[in-house]
């Protein structure tokens, strides 16, 4: 059986009245008798009528909706980030709707096309590990489409950007392993041309330097899929233990790739911490359940959502052109747990002074 919507034709058949005065009586138009008002709203809420949605859209040329794109609503970043946006979008009158690129270039390019055909009144984007041509989202901004991007962002498009201090985060993780002592660290990270892979690597390489230990990029792994695939981390892990310097940390870069690593490190037999010591980039609310518990980065994923959606509305709203915009970067915080507290036995007569 077909859905049928109640119209404004509908009540106006059903009390005699005509459509022009049922909108003013829904309205509150001060044209309509209190008497009439009461009597459309009344019988309206017992029908349980609705305005149509595309038809104010169309009247109002809003749609008083927001797309938002992300790799994957299932990635624990994405979902609190999620979180963060509708908590916003809710109580300023706008609906969000939700696409995922799967990591995917062609993908995202899609969705996106797909969400300005639908006439959203802006975009909030965190682009894919594919995506390295950005013209079909040049195309829409230079339209007039406000975008807003958060967490892996781009400076080929200028708008309001929203992202965690990722070279702080991996500059503390990687200091931190370095204080338990731990030389050659391995870093898994995503797709090189991504915002957050430079910002980590750069944070990682901080770290390095300023303890005088060499920065070999054979002990840097990128992965195309971030984590989605698991073989892709697999495969990684294998390259790490047959190589001929072995890596006795690692530092991974995401949500997907971190728990991702553990399930390959436990398949080959690795123990954690005995085996390698492992720090990762994760929202995860049950990091401390792992066993072991795990040594994390948390990003402020939700305050990060929240943020990009003021900002996307800000521009939404405004009555003027928007010339100037600025990048919010929100701190990280590190989380020390036993994952990455077993320091490398010490040679010689400094072990025996342990």
């Amino acid at each position: 059986m077909k859905f049928e919507t109640v119209t404004i034709k509908d009540i106006a058949r059903a009390l005699g009245l005509s459509t022009s005065t049922v909108s003013r009586a829904l309205r509150g138009s001060y044209e309509i008798s209190p008497e009439t008002k009461k009597l459309v709203l009344e019988y309206a809420e017992k029908i349980n009528y609705r305005p149509n949605p595309i038809a104010l859209s169309l009247k109002e040329r809003k749609s008083r909706s927001i797309g938002v794109v992300v790799s994957e609503i299932a990635n624990t970043f994405f979902s609190q980030a999620i979180n963060g946006i509708e908590s916003i979008a809710y109580n300023r009158g706008y609906h969000v709707i939700i696409s995922q690129s799967h990591e995917s270039y062609e993908r995202e390019k899609v969705t996106i096309q797909h969400l300005a055909s639908r006439s959203v009144d802006g975009l909030l984007v965190s682009l894919s590990n594919e995506t390295i041509d950005l013209s079909h989202l040049k195309q829409l901004h230079d339209k007039g489409l406000p975008i807003v991007f958060f967490d892996r962002i781009t400076d080929e498009i200028n708008t309001h950007k929203v992202t965690a201090n990722n070279v702080k985060g991996a500059f503390d993780a990687t200091q931190h392993l370095i204080n338990k002592g731990f030389t050659r660290i391995a870093h898994i990270t995503n797709s090189p041309n991504l915002s957050i892979t430079k910002e980590r690597l750069q944070g990682y390489q901080e770290a390095l330097k300023k303890n005088n230990l060499p920065y070999d990029e054979k002990l840097v792994h990128y992965t195309l899929h971030g984590g989605m695939i698991y073989e892709e981390i697999q495969d990684e892990i294998q390259k790490m233990f047959n190589a001929r310097q072995k890596p006795d940390a690692i530092l991974t870069a995401s949500d997907r790739i971190t728990t991702s690593c553990l399930t390959a490190l436990k398949a080959t037999g690795k123990k954690i911490p005995e085996d390698i010591s492992v720090i990762g980039f994760t929202n995860t609310n049950i990091a401390e359940l792992f066993n072991p518990p795990l040594s994390a980065v948390r990003q402020p994923a939700f305050d990060m959502g929240q943020t990009a959606t003021e900002l996307l509305i800000s521009i939404i709203e405004s009555k003027r052109p928007v010339t100037e915009f600025e990048t919010r970067i929100l701190d990280t915080e590190l989380f020390t747990r036993e994952s990455s507290e077993h320091a490398p036995a010490l040679k010689g007569s400094q072990q025996s002074q342990d």
